[in-house]
């Protein structure tokens, strides 16, 4: 969004009594329609004369998927019933749960969130979990019910719903309709009376937070802030408190929903700012922002660090765009704070990178990110997660890549990563979502009536279950009515083994994987069967092995091409045929042992969908 410099709305960018701003985000489950309602509040606030679809959804990939990413900025005006004018500073938020460290920093910004509740789907995982984290940040909560322009649905169910889990009262619930507009007005006017107007000090020494940024080309990075205290204007020099960094702000402006360059952000305001920031660390996400000659005594609390839960290997199909992908992660981390990555080698691959993820939708979305928006060809190898392993020697080490697992001797104990799932669906799914939960090692912890044949259940599973297909088998199982919640609940230990992948006897650490005992043979077939079905056929037969130390647990082949190369041998001794055939197969053993197997992506990908029938 802050790359279309448009000069639209400019004139909308009016000054207002500071008791007259609002600070609110608008959170919910995954499509519940916060995109719609925020489309909505731009058209009846006069930004736009006709809202397009997701309007702050200005990725691609968000339009495709129909999904929020990333966190959008958006300054609104509002003229209330008591005729004063309002400014009103929204935040759209995603709805996954992979992106739950997106809510909490947009939170972090804001006053007080919209809670938006589907009326056809009821309170799912997620919008509990975005309630929780509303109050942790001590917001005033605003419950909606959405999408009252459906057909056949029964309003009063869903409020007493929203009252049964959260407390609220019915004459707190405001009705609303993103698509058609219905109880936009009356949702404004709570939001003016509900929600308190930022309580800081314009005159004291500036401190303003960054919770999002991007790079630019010819603007280097541009920085979203929140100024909780003093005024940036362009001109002034600024300091980055966690480095030390001076620079010199170019450009103040706000989002209205194109980029509106100001006089100044005061204290309340929420607005982005350049200063010829070029290196793409100098702007941390979480950092404060504060004058250089007159800086704060101490920086703003800042935000936790984002904890990657998955990892895999990113690799440049061509290792001459090694550079280029390194530059190009530089830069999406910039605009994405939860990416974390290193350098590594694979023997199968070349050189690459090991990023760590919040998911498996977190771990997609960038890959498909770096290849669109840096026209980049990359190879993922399977996602894992970080294992704890106690050495017999005492040592400890966290191992998030199969490759570096040490030899079974020298273990004394292995630790995988454990969550706390909330699966929330109707009563007469339970049975099933207990035996996928089962069959992924899940420990089942309590259940317990959410509201009418709603029901929760606790579950304790591997991390490194839910993020090969979990929830794909939920959904599956119960019609796509299960709604998932996750929380990392620390680690516990598990009898996991290291299955390796041996093509023509080769391993090919990239493929390798691990996993618990019990699974591990099944897996391993599992894997060799779909290999055997993504790796091409050769002129020499491919061999295709899963191991367990030294013992083969699965072994198949790919049949080579065959040739006829008799075709024109007519008549004669039967021995020239055979004579033909011995040198073909002579040049077959020789191009095996100098032959190389390419891997396709398709087969990496494939030990995601080990379950799949062939």
């Amino acid at each position: 969004m802050a790359t279309q410099s448009k000069t639209e709305g400019k004139n909308r960018v009016q000054r207002v009594p500071q008791e007259n701003v609002r600070n609110f985000c608008i959170v919910a489950h995954i499509d519940h329609g916060k995109s719609t309602l925020a489309d909505r509040l731009l058209e009846v606030c006069g930004n736009v004369e006709e809202a397009q679809e997701q309007m702050l959804d200005s990725m691609d990939l968000e339009r495709e998927r129909g999904i929020t990413i990333k966190s959008s900025a958006v300054r609104l005006y509002h003229e209330a019933e008591d005729g004063e004018l309002y400014q009103l500073n929204l935040i759209d938020t995603p709805g996954h749960v992979d992106f739950s460290y997106e809510v909490s920093r947009s939170l972090q910004a804001c006053e007080g969130a919209v809670v938006l509740v589907d009326i056809s789907q009821g309170v799912e995982a997620q919008t509990v979990a975005n309630v929780y984290l509303a109050l942790d940040a001590e917001l005033e909560i605003i419950p909606v019910i959405n999408k009252i322009d459906l057909p056949h649905i029964d309003a009063e169910m869903a409020l007493e719903e929203i009252e049964g889990a959260f407390g609220f009262d019915e004459e707190e619930i405001i009705l609303t309709s993103g698509k058609t507009g219905a109880g936009v007005d009356e949702l404004l006017e709570a939001i003016v009376q509900r929600i308190p107007p930022p309580d800081e000090d314009a005159e004291a020494p500036l401190r303003a937070m960054i919770f999002d940024s991007e790079f630019h080309v010819h603007q280097g990075v541009i920085a979203y802030v929140r100024v909780f205290e003093g005024t940036i204007r362009p001109g002034d020099e600024i300091m980055m408190m966690s480095s030390g960094r001076r620079f010199e702000v170019s450009r103040t402006g706000v989002f209205a929903p194109a980029m509106t360059d100001v006089d100044e952000l005061r204290s309340g305001d929420v607005g982005y700012i350049t200063a010829g920031i070029k290196g793409v660390t100098e702007s941390r996400v979480g950092d404060t922002i504060t004058w250089a000659e007159r800086p704060a005594e101490e920086p703003l609390p800042g935000y936790r660090e984002a904890q990657p839960m998955v990892f895999c290997g990113l690799y440049p199909t061509d290792n001459v765009d090694f550079e280029a992908l390194k530059d190009a992660l530089d830069k999406l981390s910039l605009n994405d704070a939860a990416l974390t990555y290193e350098r590594e080698t694979s023997a199968a691959l070349g050189f690459g990178f090991r990023c760590g993820f919040l998911g498996l939708l977190h771990m997609e979305i960038v890959q498909e990110r770096l290849e669109r928006e840096y026209d980049l060809d990359l190879v993922a190898t399977a996602p894992s997660v970080v294992y704890r392993i106690m050495l017999t020697d005492g040592e400890v080490l966290e191992v998030d890549n199969p490759a570096q697992f040490p030899g079974r001797e020298l273990i004394e104990m292995i630790e995988e990563p454990v969550v706390e799932a909330t699966i929330m669906c109707p009563q007469k799914y339970v049975g099933q979502v207990m035996m996928v939960s089962e069959e992924r090692r899940g420990a089942y912890l309590k259940q317990e009536y959410v509201w009418g044949d709603r029901i929760a259940l606790h579950y304790r599973l591997p991390l490194a279950e839910i993020i090969v297909d979990y929830f794909d088998a939920l959904k599956s199982a119960t019609r796509g009515y299960a709604t998932l919640d996750y929380d990392i609940a620390g680690y516990s230990a598990e009898d996991l083994v290291k299955v390796e992948i041996l093509i023509n006897g080769d391993p090919v650490d990239a493929l390798a994987i691990i996993c618990h005992k019990d699974f591990a043979e099944s897996r391993g077939r599992s894997i060799a069967r779909k290999l055997k079905g993504s790796i091409p056929r050769q002129l020499f037969e491919v061999r295709i092995q899963a191991s367990i130390g030294s013992r083969i647990v699965a072994s198949t082949r790919v049949a080579p091409l065959r040739r006829n190369v008799t075709e024109k041998c007519y008549g004669g001794d039967v021995t020239r045929k055979r004579k033909l055939l011995e040198r073909q197969k002579e040049g077959k053993r020789r191009m095996k042992a100098v032959g190389n197997v390419e891997v396709p992506q398709e087969a990496f990908m494939s030990i995601l969908r080990l379950d799949d029938d062939e």
